[in-house]
């Protein structure tokens, strides 16, 4: 009987596992990752696809792929197909063959030898074939929080102070499913027919919150404040990846999309602290000074006034001319600081205004390149100081130079032509250069 059973279940099987599958699925959610694919069968009684095997997906089979889904086929526990284009996919490299597919005989013959190998597996398929689908879709609504205070070196711009602020952040953030290969290999594959959020999001969460640390202090070397933190949300969301890409882009497959903080809660006393400072550095204006000082004395009077008992009163306006007269004191002083500031700005302004005085070089260069010699002699080589030639000493060069002054044109570098010393003839005056003259005859005279 036993035999019977699986011969019969056999070619039953085969038989109704002939028939094309149409697999499809519908819209996923915000709360599914991934999803089994589904067998279209008519809701009318139309179809005879009603008895072929659940998990086997004949040769030929249409594939339907939504926008933001992404197709994978996995067979016998391996990752076949993967597609992510919207449309319609063929699946026509299945292992298990259809009549309808190909050449007729060579389907029948497939089918023949499916039904023995079936037969020897009891008359079950002895495989297993099934379609995922995956939300590609951005993934919103992640809500995150610090139970604990983090620290961050707040930069504040009034003060100039840098301070190391406690604070709490709170908001929401989005992912989404950058590789589905990864996500199913290291995340999903467990899950028989459906991945929901709820098993993931524990651990993003938590992990997020141990990679704000360092998140913030990478923000810090923007150098800002700890109040513009919500203007920074895409550094901050980058710094995130950055420090979290090991985890959820290499190993899961999943990355931030966005990042967006609610609120920022510093720590009370690091609060206090921080308006301590800035409070006593505006004080140190004396126009800021003289203005809470007068402020002060007006809220005095008001008081003072509003007081209905006579001795009361008397005693409230005794007390008031006692702070009017340390207040005046103090405002004095003030003055007096306001108007050396004010003299020392003016002199500061003025002397900005006025031309910076042109330097003089101190001492001559020699022409080893010694500066600063200040006698007839360079301290360095002990050459002369060169006295400067007057202007009557120039020569013209052949190449058109004139006014040369050394020993070499400036033009050309050709040699000063040596000077030719003549005589004048005492008789004719005649500028000659040997021994008689070239006019007259007359002998050179002897000096």
């Amino acid at each position: 009987m036993g035999l019977i059973k699986a011969a019969m279940g056999s070619v039953g099987g085969v038989l109704g596992d002939q028939w094309k599958e149409f697999i499809y699925c519908d819209s996923l959610d915000a709360d599914t990752l991934m999803v089994k694919g589904q067998k279209r069968t008519s809701s009318f009684g139309r179809s005879s696809n009603t008895s072929g095997e659940d998990n086997i997906i004949s040769n030929g089979s249409r594939i339907a792929v939504a926008v933001g889904q992404c197709m994978m086929i996995v067979e016998q526990g391996k990752v076949v197909e993967l597609c992510n284009e919207p449309g319609e996919f063929v699946y026509d490299k299945s292992t298990e063959p259809s009549i309808f597919t190909g050449d007729l005989k060579t389907g029948v013959m497939d089918m023949f030898k499916k039904m023995g190998e079936r037969f020897t597996f009891g008359g079950d398929t002895g495989k297993d074939q099934r379609v995922y689908y995956f939300n590609m879709k951005e993934i919103m609504g992640n809500k995150y929080g610090t139970p604990s205070e983090v620290p961050f070196k707040s930069f504040d711009n009034v003060t100039g102070q840098v301070l190391t602020m406690r604070i709490r952040c709170f908001g929401e953030y989005s992912y989404h499913i950058m590789d589905p290969l990864l996500f199913y290999t290291n995340v999903a594959g467990n899950a028989a027919d459906r991945y929901d959020r709820s098993n993931l999001d524990s651990m993003l969460r938590t992990e997020l919150r141990t990679a704000l640390q360092p998140a913030f202090a990478k923000l810090s070397s923007l150098k800002i404040d700890y109040t513009e933190l919500p203007g920074h949300t895409m550094e901050l969301a980058d710094a995130l990846n950055d420090i979290l890409s090991k985890k959820w882009r290499d190993l899961r497959g999943i990355e931030i999309v966005s990042f967006g903080v609610d609120s920022i809660k510093a720590n009370e006393d690091d609060e206090a602290k921080l308006q301590k400072i800035q409070m006593g550095l505006s004080m140190s204006n004396p126009n800021i000074a003289m203005g809470v000082m007068a402020d002060a004395t007006a809220d005095a009077m008001k008081m003072a006034a509003s007081n209905e008992g006579g001795m009361g009163a008397a005693m409230g306006f005794m007390g008031m001319n006692m702070a009017g007269n340390a207040g005046a004191g103090m405002y004095n002083q003030m003055a007096v600081q306001q108007q050396a500031m004010a003299a020392q700005q003016a002199q500061m302004q003025q002397a900005s205004m006025q031309p910076p005085a042109s330097s003089q070089p101190v001492g001559w260069t020699c022409s080893c390149g010694q500066t600063g010699n200040t006698g007839k002699f360079c301290m360095s080589c002990g050459k002369p100081k060169e006295e400067p030639k007057p202007a009557g000493e120039t020569w013209d060069c052949s190449c058109g130079k004139k006014g040369n002054t050394g020993k070499f044109c400036a033009e050309c570098g050709k040699p000063k032509p040596a000077e030719v010393v003549g005589w004048t003839c005492p008789s004719c005056h005649t500028v000659n250069q040997g021994k008689f003259c070239m006019n007259c005859g007359a002998k050179k005279p002897v000096l």
